[in-house]
Formats: structure tokens, sequence, C-alpha cells
């Protein structure tokens, strides 16, 4: 019989600024569904960000993954990255993709799961990003 699963969840926080203005939209448009957030210079947000990884506990160490490689894999793949950054700047939200929670809440999972998944048997479950204390996102599995 094999264990059951087991989740673990760390917390981050990025400063990073975005323009929510999509290229198929018309400047009238951009600020209707935009509203103030479709302003060109841009505006920040201090985002908080939750990782949840699920997996079966290692039998030698009791851990899913060690939270420290956790905490390395989000360093290199997101907080250096995006720390203080133009999210529009970055590759991920070229072209037609709007940096809206949404959208970096999907791109984070998709930037994230590789990685967790080559150190060892856990798999990324879920990614949150938390833009405001009333706004955050899920992409995953559901809890």
């Amino acid at each position: 019989m094999s264990a059951p699963a087991v989740s673990l969840t760390r917390r981050y926080r990025f400063p990073a600024a975005h323009v929510l203005r999509s290229p198929a939209l018309s400047d009238v448009e951009n600020e209707r569904v935009y509203g103030k957030c479709a302003n060109p210079g841009g505006h920040g947000h201090d985002y908080g960000l939750e990782v949840t990884v699920r997996g079966t506990p290692d039998a030698r160490t009791g851990f899913v993954l060690p939270p420290e490689t956790l905490d390395a894999i989000v360093e290199a793949r997101v907080l250096r990255r995006f720390d203080h950054r133009l999210l529009n700047d970055d590759p991920l939200f070229a072209g037609a993709r709007v940096p809206t929670a949404e959208n970096i809440a999907i791109a984070l999972h998709h930037e994230l799961a590789g990685e967790i998944a080559a150190r060892g048997s856990a798999r990324l479950a879920r990614v949150r990003v938390v833009e405001t204390p009333r706004n955050f996102f899920d992409y995953g599995e559901a809890r």
C-alpha cells in the first residue's frame, strides 16, 4: 500500500510592475477593459506567491521535497527574474499575453513545474499569485 500524498506550501514575495494593455484592443477598449491599469507608465504590486508541491514523503528523509530545494528553485526561476522588474518586458509575456495576475499564475506554474519534477517524486500542485489583499489567483490542482 502506498503512502498518501502530502502537500508542502511555501510563501514568497516579489515587487514588480506591469501594464495591462492588449495589442488586440484599441486605446479606448484597453482603457474600458483595464481602467487605470492600462496606463502606459505601468504600476507596481508587492506580489505574494504561494507554491504548493505534492507527493509521497521520501522514506529516508521524510520530505516531500526539502523546503530549501523548493526555495532555491523559486529563487532562481522567479524571484531573481521578476524582482523590481516590468513584467511586460519578460519573454513569458511577449506578444499578446497580457501580464494579468491570472496569466502570471499560469506562466509561473509552467516555469516551475518541470524543475520541481526533475528534483524527485514531488509534483507542482498549485501556484497562487496574491496581487492585492482582496485579489488572489490560483492555477493548478484544486485543494
